[in-house]
């Protein structure tokens, strides 16, 4: 059979914050190329999006914890042991081993086994979205079925795993993409032919994001006027913020009518609401839980001004450039945020938003009400923002361009997106 088909591995599929992988699959699809999706673990929200059943590919589940398999497991590996490059493989995990010691590392390479020994005949290469543990077992497979690896880097990734992990995948694949400058420079740095990092940014389906009627704003924060309403939209983890934007909004002038939206899940929410309570504040703040996109892009045009205090965690990690915040930005939302990461390449600070030093709830608090006080301001970064989204974040364009990546030889790739 002619092989043909791309195995795309990705940690967790589908997921309500992934919605750059799920449209990135639909638009190769729609491109005519075949796809098959290989899951590290199956879905832990029942929430999800509406682009999640426009993709056609198969998928199929590895074991998540490799004793709750492992019958799977022992014949995925006695097959693999029979494949040509399962010697190299193992030499490769054992490498890795020697540095990074750890249970995860071997069931890393157990769930490998198990997919090369369950890879069909029509795959032609794989493609691994995050460098950390959804890489480890691409790389394992792709050097025991012989078959070509190409990677996607985004944010967690780069920022959390060892150099020496990122420079030996990057540099054993054909090439890999990364979704910003930030990012790209770092892997560049690490990498021995720096040509075969790609920069392409996710950018937005643009037929989602529809364009609304932008209008200047009345609401100006005064109590004759309704309250001013900002949104933020993410994870209740510690990179996104949130606990500063608490203290920031506790800052607030008493006479200051605004309100605050935020929609997602995560493990620090019942955190966050006990901490708006202690700082008197929860009247103005509503929870909304997950929700899939429809509604978020509903909560977008209700809103005023998207707030996104993003910083470094404790762990190191960080955002690249969060897709909230060209999703708020296509609807023509004023920006708050932060200079960290990539986040400047896309919000220009006084243009199209404004950007603080992270973790500092007073800066975030200054910026804030100088928008909320300020309606002509906001509908110029809004109008400015949404203009930005659509000349230079059009995920068309570099879909057109990962597409050529994926279908060419090796010998095309380096002029396709320099």
């Amino acid at each position: 059979m002619t092989r043909k088909t791309v195995l795309i591995v990705v940690k967790g599929y589908p997921r309500l914050t992934e919605t750059f992988i799920s449209q990135e699959i639909r638009g190769l699809e729609r491109r005519g190329l075949q796809i098959e999706l290989v899951s590290l673990r199956r879905p832990t929200e029942s929430i999800t999006h509406p682009i999640h059943a426009e993709i056609k590919a198969p998928i199929r589940y590895l074991p998540e914890y490799i004793h709750a398999e492992l019958s799977r497991a022992f014949f995925g590996w006695l097959k693999a042991r029979k494949l040509s490059g399962y010697g190299a493989a193992i030499q490769m995990f054992l490498q890795d081993f020697a540095r990074d010691r750890t249970r995860n590392r071997i069931r890393r390479f157990l769930q490998a086994c198990i997919l090369a020994s369950e890879v069909g005949p029509n795959i032609n290469k794989i493609y691994a979205h995050f460098l950390h543990t959804p890489a480890s077992v691409a790389r394992y497979a792709s050097v025991m079925r012989g078959l070509p690896l190409s990677l996607s880097a985004h944010a967690i990734d780069i920022w959390t795993c060892p150099d020496w992990e990122l420079a030996e995948k990057i540099n054993s694949a054909e090439w890999t993409t990364v979704c910003s400058k930030a990012g790209a420079a770092k892997l560049r740095s690490l990498a021995k032919n720096p040509s075969k990092i790609f920069m392409l940014y996710h950018g937005l389906d643009l037929k989602i994001f529809r364009p609304r009627k932008l209008l200047v704003p009345k609401n100006d924060g005064t109590p004759s006027n309704s309250p001013v309403r900002l949104i933020s939209v993410g994870r209740t983890v510690q990179k996104k913020g949130f606990d500063v934007l608490l203290e920031a909004l506790a800052l607030m002038p008493d006479n200051l009518c605004w309100e605050w939206t935020h929609i997602g899940d995560g493990p620090h929410t019942k955190k966050l609401k006990n901490h708006a309570k202690s700082l008197g504040i929860s009247d103005y703040i509503h929870w909304r839980g997950a929700q899939n996109s429809d509604k978020v892009i509903i909560a977008l045009r209700q809103a005023d001004i998207f707030v996104l205090p993003c910083r470094r965690d404790n762990d190191g990690n960080q955002d690249g450039l969060p897709n909230v915040l060209m999703e708020a930005q296509s609807q023509g939302l004023a920006v708050a945020s932060t200079n960290i990461s990539a986040i400047p390449e896309f919000i220009i600070h006084s243009e199209t938003g404004i950007l603080v030093p992270p973790n500092d709830p007073l800066a975030l608090q200054k910026g804030l009400v100088s928008l909320i006080t300020s309606p002509d301001l906001r509908f110029k970064f809004g109008k400015a923002g949404e203009k930005r989204v659509r000349m230079h974040f059009d995920a068309e364009q570099n879909l057109d361009k990962l597409a050529r990546l994926l279908s060419s030889s090796s010998t095309e790739k380096i002029k396709i997106c320099r």
